[in-house]
This record gives structure tokens, C-alpha cells and sequence, in this order.
């Protein structure tokens, strides 16, 4: 039987209707539903509005917005396509602030654009380019994720209790995911893990999102509430947890979803690893440490009424909604990279021209 990782594609370009496939997650995992996305406000609308999330899927899904801006474009000449270009791709980098694999994207497909231009393409060369680029971009993130998994993988011994926070898994990326990647090739050679997914409030990925997949893959998945994580890592459950990340400074500090912090701290006090697992373009070495990480704020209704038939809190109360925190690096036992597996400390190491 085919995984879940070889049924479920989590972002698409469709050759035929020349537009941007997703899987809609705000309706997991009630419905499985895609979309298909023509214009770049409707990219920019399903990023925002988390229809497509994870730090690779917006990555993969803005690269597709530029080329689907570009294919559109009434450009006559070729600078009149730059501008376009340009406008475009200012316009989807507002969609999100955490996410660095966002702002990567876009630069690798500004990057694409000005080498075609420079070797003086055509209008039509430079708009296939970016659909090359793009795509390269997904294959890529796929071909890393599970090189990821294969590193994290030699940290893990058959049988462990796993804790995990939010959702990295393939509907976050392209494919296997980051931080389930270990999970899904552990399955493939009968690890059989014991996994313990936080709900993950206020947006509940981990309830709707990573207890659906693992569930749908056939792997052993218990869903607990956030405030539960302390006393399954108190009875002995968990011998590691394995996380994601939006974006990692260069002193190896990481931004995650919200309450990822918390659970380093847990960790550390119950001397368990907390693993990181996240592909090297999501190492930003323009950013020291972690107070220079901008952290994304989300509206009231997230947490007061979103989930709920009547609102949950008074009429008016005053909310603080911060969708990711920093894990400081003290915390964290090893940032599982395609690269290798580095000590937090280690990635000043990791030159530019790594990448």
C-alpha cells in the first residue's frame, strides 16, 4: 500500500489549466479539497489565509505565483516584464513575515529571471525559465526532505516515543516533510514509532493536520493537547522530539509554531533531544539571533471564536495572537539538515556557497 506521502501533493502547477494546485488545509481533515489558483492575489490570499502552510509549501507556492504573474503579464517588452516581475514578487513577499523560505524563494526566482535576461532571452524563454526554476524548486524540496528524514533517521532507535509540535510533515513540503520525514522512512523499515502529536492551538495543525496524515500513513499516533506534553515526557512516553522551523538565525536560535519553545524547555528539564529538522534555506545568516526574527501576529478570532459555534471569551477582550516563538538555541540538542545533522553552534561553520 502507497503511503501518504506518495498520494497526497501538497502544491502543483497543472500544465494543462496553467495554475497553482493546493490542498486546502483549513478544511483538514474534515474534507479533502483542492484549489486551483489562477491569480497571484488568489496565491497571496492562500498563504495568508494558511490554505497552503509549512515554510517549503510557501516557498514552492509563491515560486509558482511569480511564474503564473509572469505567464500574465501584457508586457511588450522584456523591461516592462522586469517591472512586472518585480511588483509581483514584492506583492506575495507580503504575505507572510516569519517564513524565510518565502523571501528565498523569491530571490531565487528574481535570481533566475535577471540570468535569462542578462543572456538575452526572449520574453517567452524568460516566462518558461521561471516555470523551470519553480519546478526545480518543488523537485528539490523533495529530494531534501527526504534527506532530512535519512539524517534524522540514524538519531532514532525502533520503538521510541516521538513528541512533535504543529505540522512538518509532506503537506507542509513538498514531500515526506521535515521533522515527520524520520517518521515516514522509519515506517518503510519497521521503526514502528510511537508518536505524540500536540494539537497545536490556537490554528490546531497538530490535531487537524499531523494526527491526519500519520493516522491516514497506518503509523501509531496519539493526539494530546498542548498542556499534556510535561506529563507524557514525565511517565517515560518520549525519548525525542522532532520539530520544524520557519526560519533559523545564524547563532541557531530557531522561529517555530507557537508553543515550539515550550516544549524545548520541557525537554531540557526531562533531559530529552529536541531535534530541528530543516532544510539549509531556511538558515538566514542576515538575522544574529533570534530577537531578530520578525514574528508574525494574527488576528483576535484565532483564538476567541474561530473553532467554536459561540465565542469562547468575552465580547471585546484584548487577545495576544503571536503565531511563532524562538527556541534559543541552548535548547536545542542538533538542527537536522540535506547537509548533516549540526550542534546549533556549528552553523557559523556552514558558509554561504554551502547552499
Amino acid at each position: 500500500m502507497k503511503q501518504i506521502v506518495d498520494i497526497i501533493q501538497s502544491v502543483r502547477l497543472d500544465d494543462v489549466e496553467d495554475s497553482l494546485i493546493i490542498l486546502d488545509q483549513t478544511q483538514l481533515p474534515n474534507q479533502k479539497v483542492y484549489l486551483s489558483l489562477k491569480e497571484v492575489s488568489e496565491v497571496w490570499e492562500a498563504i495568508v489565509q494558511l490554505q497552503v502552510r509549512g515554510a517549503p509549501a510557501i516557498g514552492i507556492a509563491a515560486a509558482y505565483g511569480v511564474y503564473l504573474g509572469a505567464k500574465q503579464s501584457v508586457a511588450d517588452t522584456i523591461e516592462q516584464l522586469r517591472d512586472s516581475f518585480l511588483e509581483t514578487k514584492a506583492y506575495l513577499a507580503t504575505s507572510r513575515p516569519t517564513a524565510v523560505n518565502l523571501f528565498w524563494a523569491l530571490d531565487r526566482m528574481e535570481k533566475r529571471f535577471l540570468t535569462d535576461h542578462e543572456s538575452g532571452f526572449s520574453i517567452d524563454a524568460i516566462i518558461n525559465g521561471l516555470k523551470e526554476e519553480a519546478e526545480q524548486i518543488r523537485i528539490e524540496d523533495e529530494q531534501i526532505c527526504e534527506a532530512i528524514g535519512e539524517h534524522a533517521l540514524t538519531l532514532l532507535e525502533p520503538g521510541m516515543g516521538l513528541l512533535t509540535h504543529c505540522n512538518a510533515g509532506t503537506i507542509a513540503t513538498a514531500k515526506y516533510g521535515t521533522a515527520l520525514a524520520p517518521i515516514y522512512l522509519g515506517q518503510e523499515q519497521g521503526y514502528q514509532f510511537k508518536v505524540f502529536a500536540d494539537e497545536t492551538r490556537p490554528l490546531l495543525q497538530g490535531a487537524r493536520l499531523t494526527a491526519w496524515e500519520l493516522s491516514e500513513a497506518g503509523i501509531d499516533v496519539t493526539l494530546i493537547c498542548d498542556n499534556m506534553a510535561s506529563i507524557v515526557m514525565s511517565e517515560g512516553k518520549i525519548q525525542a522530539v522532532l520539530v520544524g522551523c520557519d526560519r533559523v538565525a545564524a547563532n541557531g536560535d530557531t522561529a517555530n509554531k507557537i508553543g515550539t519553545s515550550g516544549v524545548a524547555i520541557l525537554a531540557k528539564h526531562y533531559q530529552i533531544p529536541f531535534y530541528v529538522c530543516a532544510p539549509t534555506s531556511t538558515i538566514d545568516f542576515t538575522c544574529k539571533d533570534g530577537h531578530d526574527i520578525v514574528i508574525e501576529e494574527r488576528a483576535s478570532e484565532e483564538i476567541t471564536s474561530q473553532w467554536y459555534q459561540e465565542p469562547m471569551a468575552p465580547a471585546g477582550v484584548k487577545t495576544y495572537n503571536p503565531a511563532f516563538d524562538v527556541t534559543d538555541h541552548s535548547l536545542i540538542t542538533a538542527i537536522v539538515t540535506e547537509k548533516g545533522i549540526f550542534d546549533p553552534n556549528d552553523l557559523k561553520r556552514l558558509s554561504k556557497s554551502t547552499f
